[in-house]
Formats: structure tokens, C-alpha cells, sequence
């Protein structure tokens, strides 16, 4: 038997989120086999007992696997108190309950992974897997091959020394440079933190790929499911997700909008070379190639 949590079988069949199903079992409105059962220990298997809320029987939902092009000026989060724009208004549209895995910062745009399925979620932001990030990052200034040097040392972010990132430069233009930024771990505001440390300020930043996963072909807000293809090669590389199925037929106002970009994907681009006279930072082992470095200036 595959037993689970009363609260993470309550959260998969999208009812509410972890914290608020454990206070639905203390309540004593969970059933399970006919028997109520208010204690949060408590574990039945989805697909062999009868689990109940309310009287209505509970059932899994399919796991789905979401790439969204966050916009700029969008919280990484389902709800915010200060009434910012968050992700809900762009989960809702997938038609299951999805949550963000890890996060970007409220001014950062690009790709963010969305899935109910935990494990893939907890295995991709695993730092010992070293998924890894790729960034296009704007500073302000002209950045040297020394500067680059700086870039790629270790920084201290809340007392802990990051792993080297790896950063080759793109271009220069008009007093700015675009670097492209490799991370393997996702510690908070690290390549603005790096662009504190090394004396640049960082003027735009959009993630290009998370675990080799990118979003071309997606307007800012739209979203798409992963391809088999692209499940298959993160159950090579890190384990997730337990099953390779093709995406649930699910409905949802922005699904055919998202579908559509996704069919009408363009080939990968590679960055445009850097113009005469700017130079080019030495690649390091295993970073991987940039999308077209200019983010859109649409804030969504």
C-alpha cells in the first residue's frame, strides 16, 4: 500500500493547502473507510481506501507539470496581503491546484516551474541535485574580463558561502553590459547580491531556464505543460517525476492560449555575439547557452 498523510492526500486532491487540511482533520470532518479520523499522524492510501470530506468522497488529482513566463511585477506567491499581482491569477487557468517551485523575485521575469507534485518540487530545489538556473542579467557599467573573475567567486548570503556561478559576458552597449549568470543553487537574491559585491548594480534580470527547462515561444503570463520529452530528460537527471504520462486534459480559460504558444515554439536561439570591441568572457565547463539576452520590456 502507498500511504500518505490525511493532509498531503487532502492538498493533492487540491481541497487546501497542507496547513489548512490539518485543521480540517482536527476538526473531525475527515472520513476515512466511514471511520472520522482527527489526528494529523494518520495515514490512508488515495487509491485503495475511501477517503471523505464533508461526506464527499476525496480523489487524487493527476500530477501536472507547468513552465509559466512570470512577468516583471508579479509575486512568486498565491496570495499576497499588500495586494500586489500574484501567481494566482495565472494557476487558476491551469485547473488544478499548482505551487511555485522555488521562487523569483517580484521585479524578475522568466521562467518559473508550477506542479502539485511534491516530490518533484522538493528533488529540482534540492541543492544537492544542482539543478541548474540560467539568467540574463543588465548591469550598469562596463564589465572587464577582471570583473568577470569577481563575478564567479563565492559570496557569503546569510552566513553561508554560495557556490561559485558561472557568468560570461554577452555585450556591452551604451555604458551596460549583459552578462548571461549560471547558478546551481537558488539562495535568495543571490545575482543581484553578486552584482552588490563585484559594484554593479543589476538593472534587469529575467531567468532564461530552470533544469534546462525555457519558456520561448510564451508572452509574459502565459504558460504551458512540459513536454514528454522534457519530462523524460528530468527523470534521467534528477529522479522527478516518478511517472512520465503525457499532460491531464484539463480546461481552463488560458490552456489553449498557452498550448498554442507551445506548438508555435521557435528553434533555440543562440545570443547574438557580442559586438566588436566588447571581448568575451571564457565560458566555464558545464554553463549552459542563452536564449535571446534581452528580456521584454512588457511588465504583464
Amino acid at each position: 500500500m502507498a500511504l500518505h498523510r490525511l493532509q498531503k492526500i487532502l492538498a493533492q486532491a487540491g481541497v487546501a493547502s497542507r496547513r489548512k487540511a490539518e485543521a480540517l482533520i482536527e476538526a473531525g470532518r475527515v472520513k476515512v473507510d466511514g471511520k472520522t479520523v482527527a489526528q494529523l499522524g494518520a495515514t490512508a492510501d488515495p487509491r485503495k481506501q475511501r477517503i471523505e470530506l464533508d461526506g464527499r468522497r476525496i480523489f487524487p488529482e493527476p500530477h501536472v507539470y507547468i513552465v509559466l513566463h512570470k512577468p516583471r511585477g508579479v509575486m512568486s506567491t498565491m496570495r499576497d496581503p499588500e495586494g500586489r499581482r500574484c501567481l494566482a491569477e495565472y494557476a487558476a487557468q491551469v485547473g488544478v491546484r499548482v505551487v511555485p517551485v522555488g521562487r523569483l523575485d517580484f521585479h524578475t521575469s522568466g521562467v518559473l516551474l508550477l506542479t502539485n507534485d511534491g516530490e518533484f518540487s522538493s528533488r529540482l530545489q534540492h541543492p544537492r541535485h544542482g539543478a541548474p538556473k540560467v539568467y540574463a542579467v543588465k548591469v550598469r557599467g562596463t564589465v572587464t574580463d577582471d570583473d568577470l573573475e569577481r563575478w564567479q567567486q563565492s559570496i557569503v548570503i546569510d552566513g553561508r558561502a554560495t557556490r561559485p556561478a558561472s557568468v560570461r559576458r554577452l555585450r556591452i552597449e551604451a555604458g551596460k553590459t549583459w552578462l548571461e549568470v549560471g547558478l546551481t543553487e537558488g539562495r535568495n537574491r543571490q545575482v543581484r547580491r553578486l552584482g552588490e559585491a563585484t559594484g554593479f548594480a543589476v538593472m534587469r534580470l529575467a531567468r532564461l531556464s530552470y533544469a534546462g527547462i525555457d519558456c520561448e515561444g510564451l508572452r509574459p503570463g502565459q504558460w504551458r505543460h512540459l513536454t514528454m520529452d522534457e519530462l523524460r530528460d528530468l527523470k534521467r537527471q534528477y529522479g522527478v517525476p516518478a511517472r512520465v504520462r503525457p499532460p491531464p486534459a484539463l480546461a481552463g480559460p488560458g490552456k489553449s492560449s498557452s498550448s498554442s504558444a507551445a506548438r508555435r515554439r521557435p528553434p533555440a536561439r543562440r545570443p547574438a555575439p557580442a559586438r566588436p570591441g566588447s571581448g568575451s568572457g571564457k565560458r566555464r565547463p558545464g554553463s549552459r547557452r542563452a536564449a535571446a539576452p534581452k528580456p521584454r520590456s512588457r511588465r504583464g
